[in-house]
Parts: structure tokens; sequence; C-alpha cells
């Protein structure tokens, strides 16, 4: 690619943040010219003005109020970049090293959800929110007024702590960079995009997930998995039901992916496109503009020269649609008739654009009784049922459980590139009980976020034993439930009847955890180890 071609994208930041955008864009010289303007607010909006009566700019890449400030004030599209919740997470591991009580300071916002956490970190955490400079430095002061030595923030924050005599841990970690700057990429190339070219979705075009990912011994997962298999040779749509968190979009993209392995010797050198989208993630107003595109002029602030929609996208391939069941109804027969003709028209267009489409849905709600209650269509639920595939909930899947534990506190760990000890694998493992006589409301979901924390305890106290209390102290959810039921299938562990050197053993000789593991103390670990010696002798 051309020089010239490339998006040119400035980053507009000033302080640490300015370091950690010019270390990142390298990695992304390839793809867009970068540059680095090292300013903020009004300074910077001053200066790109005068920058943009000669120079080309497609779009900014910003943070925080500096990045809230320029979208107001520029006429270029700016990107936020923003820290997710796991860097969150990891900035405050960080900052729980060098302290107990840790303030935590974010542009206009509070996180209420880490209260509870806090406290099964054993973590005292005292938010503040700012919008100027000025809100900023009083925060600050106002917890080293409260005896607080350590906060978390992000570039303001690390140069107001610091004049403060405070240590900040900085909020941004490399991955929130490079999704800003992939976000501004992706933004020019869909704007420039011709008229006649269908509208990609980023991160969607290609499935992450293969039958191989499709974890599980029990026999559920085995016919599930041979099911998959079977729905890969046919076209028919696919109706996906199952619970909240049971992996109803990677059973989809393994389908799609068995299906292009099937036909391997039909398909072109253009790979076949999987599209997702969520029906209930979008509003009304603007799914139908999605899923079917729109003509230039169609409606107030439509895009010159129009857009094209997902099912266009998907041409070839597979749409895949997420919780079908709050699709309106109003946009559920004209679903039925893309299904039933093969075409779309766009919005404000009268010409039919031919489509090869397979459509995937999936829903964790009851369609049979929504049809039953007149909120689903009849005809489109059983168009959209050809193929039905059911997936079990956690509970019911048996010994699967600790698989995926296990799978899920390796992933957990090298999120935070940290190596897994084994001794802590053999810990967690040995909690069986936990795992097995609890329902999982969340399923897979909320073992993966509980393996998340765990990860997290265990960077910020590498010598702390894993325990059943410990995974109750790191489960707020479920300590709110009030009768949980045990796994299907699978008979209730037998009471601890094992000897002191048996636990010895498990644990390869670790004494307290396997004094933890038999519910008693070290001391009474000690003295039953001498005494079934005596008695072996």
């Amino acid at each position: 690619m051309a020089q010239s071609d490339k998006p040119v994208i400035w980053t507009v930041s000033i302080s640490r943040l300015f370091t950690l955008f010019r270390d990142i864009s390298p990695e992304f010289s390839a793809r867009a010219s970068i540059s680095a303007i090292n300013l903020g607010f009004d300074a910077a909006v001053e200066a790109i003005r005068e920058r943009l009566k000669t120079e080309r700019c497609d779009a900014i890449v910003s943070a925080g109020s500096n990045g809230a400030y320029l979208k107001q004030h520029l006429p270029v599209p700016v990107i936020v970049a923003a820290p997710g919740g796991f860097d969150i997470m990891q900035a405050l591991a960080r900052a729980r090293q060098l302290s107990q009580r840790i303030g935590l300071i974010y542009y206009r916002n509070t996180f209420p959800a880490l209260d509870s956490l806090a406290q099964s970190f054993g973590m005292q955490i005292e938010q503040r929110s700012y919008v100027t400079a000025e809100d900023a430095r009083a925060a600050c002061l106002a917890l080293k007024a409260d005896g607080i030595s350590v906060v978390v923030g992000a570039g303001l924050i690390t140069d107001i702590a610091a004049e403060c005599g405070m240590t900040c841990i900085f909020i941004y970690s490399n991955d929130a960079v490079r999704r800003a700057f992939t976000d501004a990429i992706e933004l020019t190339r869909i704007r420039d995009q011709p008229q006649n070219m269908p509208l990609p979705v980023a991160g969607s075009l290609n499935v992450r997930h293969t039958l191989n990912d499709i974890l599980g011994t029990s026999p559920v997962m085995e016919q599930v998995r041979e099911t998959i298999t079977l729905f890969g040779r046919s076209k028919a749509t696919v109706m996906i039901q199952g619970e909240s968190g049971t992996g109803k979009e990677m059973a989809a993209q393994a389908i799609h992916h068995e299906y292009t392995l099937f036909h391997k010797h039909k398909r072109t050198k253009r790979a076949a496109p999987f599209v997702a989208v969520n029906c209930g993630a979008i509003p009304e107003s603007l799914l139908e503009a999605e899923l079917f595109g729109y003509e230039e002029g169609a409606f107030t602030g439509s895009r010159r020269g129009g857009r094209a929609g997902l099912f266009e996208a998907a041409d070839g391939g597979t749409l895949f649609l997420d919780e079908i069941g709050e699709m309106p109804v109003s946009l559920q027969t004209r679903l039925l008739r893309v299904l039933e003709d093969r075409a779309i028209v766009r919005i404000g267009g009268y010409k039919p654009i031919t489509v090869d489409v397979r459509v995937i849905c999936a829903t964790h709600n009851d369609l049979d009784n929504r049809v039953a209650a007149g909120t689903f269509r009849a005809d489109l639920f059983y168009r959209l049922g050809v193929l039905r595939l059911q997936l079990p909930a956690l509970r019911d899947r048996g010994a699967d459980i600790l698989l995926l534990t296990e799978k899920l506190l390796k992933l957990a760990f090298a999120e935070l590139d940290l190596p897994l000890h084994r001794g802590h694998l053999q810990q967690i493992l040995a909690c069986s009980d936990f795992f097995y006589h609890y329902h999982w409301p969340g399923n897979a979901r909320e073992l993966r976020n509980l393996m998340e924390r765990v990860a997290l305890y265990c960077s910020a106290y590498p010598d702390k034993i894993i325990t059943e209390s410990l995974l109750l102290k790191l489960s707020p959810e479920r300590r709110m439930v009030i009768a949980p039921a045990p796994v299907t299938d699978l008979p209730p562990e037998p009471v601890n009847t094992a000897t002191a050197t048996e636990a010895v053993a498990r644990f390869r000789g670790d004494r307290r955890a396997a004094a933890d593991w038999l519910g008693i103390s070290r001391t009474t670990l000690w003295r039953r180890l001498k005494q079934e010696q005596n008695t072996s002798s």
C-alpha cells in the first residue's frame, strides 16, 4: 500500500499516555500513518485546527478528559481509548501490592461493581470522578487528606499524584491502545468504502472458535459435537437454544467452520464470512439499517453513497443473529421475507439485492412460549428452526466442570502474562465440592469470571493457598444464592475420610494445603501424621 493510501491518524495526548501511544504506534505502521501530538485541551485544539489547513487527518486517537474535549471541538472523528474491565483489575492488583487502601480516580464515572470485588480481595477502594483538571487535583488532595497514598488513574492523574507526593498506577494497558488504533483504522476504511461493496464488521468476518474449542467429555457434550458436525453438512437455518453463558456463539462459529471444511471444494478464493449481530443490543430504529443497509438520502444523517447492511456483508457465508427473541415484531416480517426470497432491499431503495447467506440464530428465551403468546411470529419460528441445537447448562455436564475450570484458569493466568504454578492448579482442583454442588446460573461465563478473579488474587498473593472458603469469598454471585442445587447426574462426594498421609501426598508435600483440604489445623495434621507413622511401623 502506498504511503498516501494509508489512513492518517494523529494521537493527541500528554504525560504517560503520550509515551504509550508512541510505543504502540510502530505495530500499525503498515496499516496507517500515525504521528503524535504532545498537547492537550485548548492547546491541542488550536494546533490541530492550524495543521488541518494544510494537512490531512482521517482520525484522532486520544483518551479520557482530553479525548472528550477534542471530540466536542474538532471536525475530525476522535476515537477515545478506554481501559477495559480487566485493565482496571490489573491496575488495582498492582496497587494492592503497595497498599491495602487505594484511590481510583476516573473520568466522569465510578464503578459500583468494584465494591464487592474489593471486599473479596481485602482491599479498600475509594473512588472519585473528575471532569476538569481542577476536579482531578481536588480528588487527589481529598484522598491524600484521608490517608491514601496510592491511586489508580490515567496520565493526568499520574502527573497530579506525583505533584502531591502520591504513588499512581497507570490504568491504561497496551491492549487498550491497540483497540483504539484498530477502531480508528476500521472507521476510516468503512467511511471510504465504495457503495457497491458490502460492509465488513470489525472482528467478525473470521471465526475464532472451531469444534476443537467445544470442550467436554460428558455424554451431552459428545452429542453436541456430533450435532455440530452433522449440521456442518447442511446449509439449512439453525436455531441454537441455551441459557446465558452456555456458548451459543461459539457453537454457531463451529457450525460455520465445519460447513466451510465439508464444502471446501465449493469455496472460492474469498473465505466465507461469519458476521454476528446481537438483536437485543441495537435499538429498533437502527437494527433495520444494520441488517438491510440503506441508500443515500434514505433518512437524515445517512452516509453519502449509502451503506451495505450485514446481510450483504455475510454474502457467501453465515449471518449469526444472537438473541433473536429480542427482535421487534415489525422486523420479523422483513426477516421472513429475506429467508424466503434470498434477497434484500435497502432502506430507501427499490432494487432487490440477491444474497447467499446461511442464517444461524440463538436465544436464551423459550421461543415456543413466545410463539404461543403471540410475541414471536410462528412462521418465522419454524423457518428459523429447521435445525435445532440445545446447549446444556454447566450444571448438567458433570465432570466437565473441572475440565473447564482448568482450561479457564490457564487462560486467565495467560492474560496476566503469569505462569500457572502446578500447586495452584492442584489446590483448585482439590476443591471439587465447591464446583460440583452449585447450579452455576451464569454457566461457563460465570466460571470464567471466577477464574479471572482467582488469577488476579494469586498475582497479588502468590503464597496464599486456594481453598473453598477463598473461592466463596471471590464469588459474590454465589453468596447471594440461598439454596444452591447440586449438579445433576453426579452423586455427592462422600465425607472426607482421607488420611493425613494421603492428603499430604495429594498436595505433593504442601502441608498447609493438605490441612485446609482436610478442614483441620496444621498442628492437628502433624499429630495425625505422627500417629499414622507409628501405626504403620
